[in-house]
């Protein structure tokens, strides 16, 4: 499966997780918050922040209504117009923002939802596109991002196999193959019951690209079995304080739960190992001494033939391996053997 690179990371099986922090629009419309997350990503960890780029004015109609997440965390009397000019920085936010990432070693990202803001984030030199759920039946935005030729992260919630195959479509028309596919459930937060993990390998097995997870549920043992799964990024959304208010704040992670979050993926990548079945080094060093050798049950006579009952396994292997046992039955013993003693090759003969 194809391996792509983002700055200086890649993506794809057997390489580290590709861990986004997501800030959204968690910023609240304030530079200076959004750089206080910048911080707080790269200190817990992650390889990624990223923002949401958008003009309110070609996302949504000044009529349009709030998700009932969105009501249930933000004022009852605003429209979703409203609620997102609010959370609209301008273009040269994402500038600032860009070079503050860099400055402080961490890779910067945004998902656009407008031709303007695709033209903005290709000027400040992002490394990749990732597109949110929400857009993936836009096909003019797809097609025009295909054309930047950069990488692209395809997030899924709310698609099935044969949108996510007309999106598909879109992209590789444009000849642009660096695609990962994301995972996601679009409901914030999402029910455990409502994750469907095994997806992740449906979307593996169907379309033989790099899949990863866009997760919105509370805690962090969805992402990390992500991880167990096969996911290449983990995607998780991370605020300051989960009780400011915003629209996404109470389905985010707080910096201490996201540093958790990153100990834990690169805590089981290690335990993940290479699949190679084999004795550890230390195992090489408790083998002889876990596992057991043959030895006489009873005083055995020079001459004799041995039989099985003239014979028991004990720790540790000091002369031949119990898995001969049945193997020396028959033998003759070339000398005395007392009992207790470590049946060896040398004391037997045909």
């Amino acid at each position: 499966m194809r391996k792509l690179k983002i700055e200086n990371k890649y993506i794809g099986e057997n390489e580290p997780c590709f861990i986004i922090a997501e800030v959204g629009v968690n910023h609240n419309g304030d530079i200076e918050l959004a750089k206080k997350l910048i911080d707080a990503a790269k200190d817990a960890g992650a390889d990624a922040v990223k923002f949401q780029t958008f003009k309110v004015d070609e996302l949504v109609t000044r009529k349009a209504k709030k998700a009932k997440y969105q009501e249930q965390s933000t004022s009852v009397n605003e429209t979703q117009y409203d609620m997102l000019k609010k959370l609209e920085l301008t273009e040269d936010d994402f500038r600032e923002l860009a070079n503050y990432s860099r400055k402080k070693g961490i890779i910067f990202l945004s998902s656009p939802f407008d031709k303007a803001s695709v033209d903005l984030l290709q000027e400040i030199g992002v490394p990749a596109f990732k597109i949110a759920s929400g857009e993936i039946t836009n096909f003019p935005l797809l097609k025009y991002i295909a054309q930047k030729k950069k990488p692209i992260i395809l997030s899924t919630g709310m698609a099935t196999l044969g949108e996510i195959e007309e999106a598909l479509r879109v992209i590789r028309n444009e000849g642009n193959e660096k695609i990962i596919l994301l995972h996601c459930t679009s409901s914030y937060p999402t029910k455990i019951e409502d994750v469907n993990l095994r997806a992740i390998c449906t979307l593996r097995s169907a379309f033989k690209l790099p899949v990863g997870l866009s997760d919105h549920t509370t805690g962090i043992i969805v992402p990390v079995a992500a991880v167990a799964l096969g996911a290449v990024i983990v995607e998780k959304h991370f605020t300051l304080n989960k009780k400011m208010p915003g629209p996404d704040h109470k389905a985010s992670l707080e910096p201490h739960e996201l540093k958790a979050m990153i100990r834990a993926i690169r805590g089981l990548e290690k335990a993940l190992g290479n699949g190679i079945k084999k004795p550890t080094n230390e195992e090489e060093k408790i083998k002889m001494v876990a596992r057991r050798g043959i030895f006489a049950r009873k005083n055995i006579r020079k001459g004799e033939i041995i039989r099985e009952d003239m014979l028991t396994t004990k720790r540790p292997v000091e002369g031949i391996s119990a898995k001969y046992f049945y193997k020396i039955l028959g033998m003759k013993a070339k000398e005395d053997i007392m009992k207790d003693e470590a049946i060896t090759w040398d004391k037997l003969e045909w």
